[in-house]
């Protein structure tokens, strides 16, 4: 095995990388999402983010492949750690660089390494988890981090050593729904009554939704969703515009196939969007905007119009995005995320570790009692945790 360090993914060939990618990798683990934001310069080292990607070789053909980011900072993650951050300054050591897996600015469930379909996992993981920790220790990282991580890869990073731990979000989990009313009717009386309420809300204010994906995308859409991204994140959270405008022209040319964009449009005009990816049986929501204050067109947009485009496309998980408990009341129950990490600052190891183990059971029991008490869904059809992560 060959390893090397690639600092821009455009050196590496589309064919070569997308050779690793199977039905089950993360879309946003993919060549062309991953090369939109390096290229467009969302994602390079003059916004914190420097590519460290781990490639592996075997007699000139690449079968691995870890996506990694060298950080400077904790923007942009949304598994926050300026905690440990604080506390390794208390300590006197130094936190930061630290080398972090995920996709820049995705907090969605699904990092995993990329292996070639012909090769065994098992024997790549333990040569390439030496050559991370070689590295950490040659640049004096002190914490290498893997976010958002694959279900099916916990046993394999907890048997590796890595420390897990536990934080959540929200989201919709498709048992087989034959159309909207049958997911309706999970829900308690009162609530069904509600989401009827505004999902009608829409069309008292003369909003048609739309729904653009494929080849019924332009170039135009993707104008109006940065224009869109642009002003909620100055409305809400400047600080945390990450994307620009070149990421999402260069979306059009290159991932209209993973991208869905659900419109509300009045008088021919688009007064509001919400941006999604799909692949294969899963959807991810992104990013939303409108133009206008409309009532109830945020859930409409986000949460209600894209369960029922899931539904009629056989979507088993709609993942869709960070925070908002406002999500659990919307069919969106509290759904447990496994970050792993490995802490080579040997002071804070020793607190730090403890520490997780303690209150990692701690946050799967709270998770249980917010189920359990705040989403209004008939008590005989509300899904454990072991069944949603399991998901």
């Amino acid at each position: 095995m060959k390893f090397s360090w690639c600092h821009d993914i455009s050196q590496v060939s589309s064919d070569r990388w997308q050779a690793l990618v199977t039905d089950r990798t993360s879309p946003f683990l993919e060549y062309d999402w991953l090369y939109c934001l390096e290229a467009s310069g969302s994602a390079k080292p003059n916004t914190g983010w420097m590519p460290s990607h781990l490639l592996v070789e075997v007699n000139g053909q690449l079968v691995a492949a870890a996506p990694m980011y060298l950080k400077g900072h904790s923007y942009g993650e949304f598994v926050f750690d300026q905690e440990w951050a604080r506390v390794a300054q208390q300590l006197g050591e130094e936190y930061y660089p630290k080398l972090l897996g995920m996709a820049p600015f995705t907090p969605c469930t699904g990092y995993r390494f990329l292996i070639h379909p012909d090769y065994d996992e098992a024997d790549l993981l333990p040569a390439m988890f030496e050559e991370i920790d070689r590295f950490c220790d040659r640049q004096d990282i002190s914490v290498c981090s893997f976010l958002y991580v694959d279900p099916d890869w916990h046993s394999t990073l907890d048997e590796s050593g890595f420390i897990p731990r536990i934080t959540h979000n929200y989201q919709w989990h498709n048992p087989g729904y034959a159309d909207y009313l049958d997911f309706l009717q999970q829900f308690n009386a009162n609530q069904r009554r509600n989401i009827k309420r505004e999902r009608k809300a829409m069309q008292k204010a003369e909003v048609e939704i739309k729904f653009y994906a494929g080849d019924n995308l332009t170039p135009k859409h993707f104008q109006q969703m940065y224009r869109f991204y642009s002003n909620t994140c100055l409305q809400f959270w400047d600080s945390s515009k990450y994307l620009n405008r070149r990421f999402f022209n260069m979306l059009a040319e290159r991932c209209r196939d993973r991208v869905l964009l659900v419109a509300g449009e009045r008088d021919g005009e688009t007064v509001g969007m919400s941006f999604c990816v799909y692949k294969g049986d899963r959807l991810f929501g992104r990013y939303w905007g409108a133009e206008e204050d409309i009532k109830f067109l945020h859930f409409s947009l986000c949460y209600y119009e894209p369960i029922a485009w899931a539904i009629d496309n056989k979507i088993a998980n709609f993942d869709p995005g960070a925070g908002g408990q406002h999500k659990i009341r919307r069919g969106f129950p509290a759904t447990p995320n496994h970050s792993y990490h490995r802490i080579y600052r040997p002071r804070l190891r020793k607190l730090l570790v403890p520490h997780l183990l303690k209150v990692n059971p701690l946050m799967l029991k709270e998770l249980e009692r917010v189920n359990q008490e705040a989403v209004p869904f008939k008590s005989d059809v509300l899904p454990s945790l072991t069944s949603l992560t399991e998901g």
